[in-house]
């Protein structure tokens, strides 16, 4: 995997999904109307800010304008210094944003803009941890396609807010050749499978982003290494001293301009920094989207 498989964000893709994902989340929150803002009347205009109420790292200020935007055209953002994607914010009560406008208009939209932006600074949290951990090597934090349905490029674009990198998009912009695809195969096997399976490649177009390939064993990986056209190694659930191995044998063959190595399976808080120290180039984490804890997020009226 070379830098071009480090997808950038889409922004395009990014705002249409956050567009769609606003409009249900508010069709399913407002139903026949906010009940409950109606009974003020009408209380003229305000100015709310949005605060944190613990340590984390945002991400969310590239969908914001949208989510409110989808309520209404007249209610207005203006942004603070730690507002900033990718911020880490330390002390409770840090102001990120101000919304001036309708004040129930403001209070309707309220809970709708919180969940995007909770659940987007909980996986830049949870990612900056990972990219602290491995600090120091050169093992750079993946994402997975583990994502909650519907919300890939809001989950992947969080990501890199908090330090990560992205993987595949998706199964449609890059090949991954899984122990699945080879499981009716001996896996003595495993390069010749592998190596009909590119003679296809060239009959994608456009061609993929990379070409990867998952190794459940160290004789799986010296196959590969055989194979020209594998840009990345999977070393899927490898100890650590095969890992080490893996580095070392590509060293050997004097591959690692060619041929990177990525592992994965049993990465946590806990063990990612050792797996980082075998040398591999790439730790790929389904943690960042499937188990990332929301940031408690506030928004106050201050006048």
């Amino acid at each position: 995997m070379s830098d071009r498989s480090l997808i950038p964000i889409d922004r395009d893709a990014l705002i249409e999904q956050t567009k769609t994902l606003a409009r249900m989340s508010k069709e399913e929150d407002l139903g026949r109307g906010d009940l409950t803002s109606s009974l003020l009347g009408d209380p003229g205009t305000g100015t709310f800010r949005l605060i944190n109420k613990e340590p984390g790292v945002f991400a969310g200020r590239e969908i914001a304008a949208t989510i409110v935007a989808e309520y209404a055209s007249d209610v207005s953002l203006s942004w603070q210094p730690s507002g900033v994607d990718g911020h880490a914010f330390g002390a409770e009560h840090t102001s990120l944003v101000e919304l001036s406008g309708p004040v129930n208009t403001i209070l309707t939209l309220e809970r709708v803009l919180l969940n995007f932006l909770q659940r987007l600074s909980g996986i830049a949290t949870k990612t900056r941890r990972f990219v602290d951990a491995v600090r120091g090597t050169n093992a750079i934090i993946l994402d997975t396609r583990k994502t909650t349905p519907g919300w890939r490029h809001l989950e992947k674009y969080a990501v890199r807010c908090g330090g990560g990198q992205n993987h595949r998009m998706g199964l449609h912009d890059a090949v991954l050749i899984k122990d699945n695809h080879l499981a009716s195969q001996p896996t003595s096997q495993t390069s010749a499978v592998v190596f009909d399976m590119l003679n296809r490649v060239a009959s994608i177009d456009p061609p993929p982003n990379f070409i990867e390939v998952e190794a459940d064993t160290l004789d799986q990986v010296r196959q590969l290494f055989n194979v020209v056209g594998v840009d990345v190694i999977l070393l899927d659930n490898f100890s650590l001293a095969d890992s080490r191995e893996a580095v070392a044998l590509r060293a050997s063959l004097n591959l690692q301009d060619k041929v990177k190595l990525e592992a994965s399976g049993g990465v946590n808080l806990d063990t990612v920094a050792d797996i980082a120290k075998t040398g591999v180039d790439y730790i790929s984490v389904g943690a960042l989207t499937h188990s990332a804890t929301a940031i408690d997020l506030s928004l106050e009226r201050i006048r």
